[in-house]
């Protein structure tokens, strides 16, 4: 199956008819526990929800067919997913993580890792000189966001992979913005893959997820595997089922997102209030030969940075219409956000940014509304 196109394996991967019944739609198993023998022989190979279950690991069939890995995880929000990585390798392990990230990324190495053994260092993962200096210091894991998140930077997977394994790293991508759809980081070089499946692959902002697909089903694959079955983040079965049934979508959803967004895109670069537009398709992006050259599409997520300050910001954001106003990404609706105002007591996005999740409405109308909110 995996000699199809990411849009044929979207809507088939873990979708196969249901061989009791010939369901086409998959059944959801919401069993906790499994009849097993008299000396815990696995009737039919499944022993604890905890531990397993036929919805997650149809959903897991489907994400290691769309990234091209041998191994997939879920766990129950991209943040345990993360966390449970992270806190699998072992005490003085030093991890180089991207200037610019997920906040709650951010927060978790900033508060949490250093008290668990780990070193923690920023760089800016476009300046591949500055990682090859850092990656010679040793080092377990090199971390990638690309496109970042909020300010759409976009790194090389090919290069900086490159450099991580000749310093003996795990490469990791965090894929969220692109999804497997418009970029495939373990063909690029990549060890891992990190999703919050919350945001593209569920669609419709009503379900929380998160998942790891290894390019190998090795050893460290296992470790990380036997500690979210110890630790317990695990995705439970309904949310498995909702985002495998947003997988189907995912070809077509993804392909009218980046049509709306370059619309829109093209529209806030050329508008007089907008000091800079973030997007990645934009020929002026200084990332962009890059992207193109990694992405299929360059995604539906982009930032402004608007002239006047945070007062302007707030100010477009409150007269918006279409968009609403609220956290997260990826859904059928369209989002804006003012990203330092909820990052924290040290927010890192500039006070001048509006982070913007283009969504699945006719793309004039929300071009028409940006237009009646910057005046």
């Amino acid at each position: 199956m995996n000699t199809l196109r990411p849009g044929t394996l979207a809507v088939h991967a873990g979708n196969e008819a249901d061989p009791a019944t010939g369901a086409v739609s998959p059944p959801i198993h919401l069993a906790t526990t499994f009849r097993h023998g008299p000396a815990g022989e696995r009737v039919a190979g499944y022993e604890y929800q905890r531990e397993g279950n036929p919805t997650n690991d149809r959903l897991r069939e489907a994400l290691m067919a769309l990234e091209g890995g041998e191994e997939a995880l879920t766990f129950a929000s991209g943040m345990a997913a993360m966390t449970t990585l992270l806190e699998s390798l072992p005490a003085g392990s030093r991890v180089l993580f991207p200037d610019d990230c997920y906040s709650g990324l951010r927060m978790l190495f900033s508060e949490f890792l250093p008290a668990r053994g780990l070193v923690v260092e920023t760089i800016d993962m476009a300046d591949l000189d500055a990682v090859r200096a850092a990656c010679a210091t040793p080092l377990a894991m090199l971390w990638i966001e690309t496109p970042s998140n909020p300010l759409l930077k976009v790194c090389d997977i090919t290069a900086l992979a490159g450099i991580g394994h000749a310093a003996g790293a795990t490469v990791v991508v965090d894929n969220t913005f692109a999804t497997p759809l418009l970029q495939r980081p373990l063909a690029l070089g990549a060890d891992i893959v990190m999703h919050s499946t919350t945001k593209y692959f569920g669609g419709h902002s009503d379900v929380l997820g998160g998942a790891l697909v290894f390019a190998r089903d090795d050893a460290f694959a296992r470790h990380v595997a036997h500690r979210l079955h110890v630790t317990g983040a695990v995705l439970a079965p309904f949310s498995a089922w909702m985002i495998l049934r947003g997988c189907r979508s995912l070809g077509a959803r993804m392909a009218m997102h980046c049509a709306n967004a370059r619309k829109l895109a093209t529209f806030l670069e050329a508008h007089p209030a907008v000091a800079r537009a973030n997007w990645p398709g934009l020929p002026t992006h200084p990332g962009h030969a890059i992207a193109a050259a990694q992405m299929r599409d360059f995604g539906a997520m982009l930032s402004i940075e608007l002239h006047g300050g945070r007062d302007a910001a707030l100010a477009v954001a409150g007269k918006l219409r279409v968009f609403t106003n609220a956290t997260s990404l990826g859904g059928c609706e369209s989002l804006v956000e003012h990203r330092a105002s909820v990052e924290g007591a040290n927010p890192r996005s500039p006070q001048n940014l509006l982070r913007i999740s283009v969504g699945l409405e006719d793309g004039d109308d929300l071009v028409a509304d940006f237009a009646q909110a910057l005046g």
